[in-house]
């Protein structure tokens, strides 16, 4: 799954957990990772849902203003179903965790 550049930073910190589709039918699967810079994306599941279903809610729930600003960007191609994606960000192996400052 692409995100768009400025979504990129609150997918990997774990903020955003859903993204908006449209598609002509679906492109990834549950349980399958896909490459992301900084780590991968694994799908917790996928939904058909309609237009009434994308409220302002769910677009800050997937990092956008509101509504319009989320469709300007979930259409690819000649798509015309919507997919609601719930996935999680999952950090490559043996990346060691932020230090953090020792207590004074």
């Amino acid at each position: 799954m692409m995100f768009a550049k400025r979504l990129r930073d609150g997918v990997r910190r774990g903020e955003i957990t859903c993204s908006v589709r449209i598609w002509t039918r679906p492109h990834v699967k549950v349980g399958n990772r896909y490459p992301m810079e900084g780590g991968a994306i694994e799908v917790d599941s996928i939904e058909p849902i309609g237009f009434p279903d994308i409220t302002p809610e769910l677009a800050r729930a997937s990092g956008f203003l509101g509504v319009l600003d989320l469709l300007k960007v979930a259409k690819h191609g000649r798509g015309e179903k919507i997919y609601l994606v719930r996935f999680h960000f999952v950090p490559p192996p043996n990346v060691p965790k932020p230090k953090t400052a020792p207590n004074r």
